[in-house]
């Protein structure tokens, strides 16, 4: 049984609130999303890629037009014609990969990153103060569940 795991209907009490919490966030987030891509003018698949290249910025991974195409899960050329918007736009860098001269990789301008933090930093700020007011065992505990939920909902992010 995983740990914390009840028998009988407060543990299904639970699991709901749990759940109906998780749509309330995703709904927050989805309108954050929403009003970033209005004032910035572009359309959903952009600010995703986007965001995958912030989240991956800070995770220190190199991001190839492939890993953007596998993530958003769209074609080839469509990708293509992604990134040459978002280069015209001055927020990427196509640059060569650091290992293979042949190869691309996709970086995020200053101009972007002062955008994500222009739009998204009272945001992160507001969530980092909830956050601080948790024990770090609850934090863990919070960040298993969240991490092992984007598994069981996206298995390839």
């Amino acid at each position: 049984m995983p740990r914390g795991q009840g028998v009988g209907t407060s543990h299904e009490a639970a699991v709901g609130q749990v759940l109906t919490a998780v749509r309330a966030f995703s709904d927050a987030m989805d309108r954050l999303h929403s009003g970033m891509k209005a004032d910035m003018a572009m359309n959903a698949t952009d600010l995703a890629a986007l965001r995958m290249l912030v989240i991956r910025e800070q995770r220190g991974d190199t991001v190839s037009p492939h890993d953007i195409s596998r993530h958003l899960r769209i074609s080839t050329a469509a990708t293509t014609k992604l990134l040459d918007r978002l280069v015209d736009a001055g927020l990427v860098v196509r640059r060569p990969h650091p290992h293979d001269g042949r190869a691309r990789v996709i970086g995020l301008t200053d101009r972007s990153r002062a955008e994500f933090r222009a739009h998204f930093g009272a945001s992160v700020a507001a969530m980092r103060e909830v956050a601080v007011g948790f024990s770090a065992a609850d934090l863990a505990v919070i960040t298993d569940f969240l991490l092992r939920t984007a598994t069981a909902m996206d298995p390839e992010p």
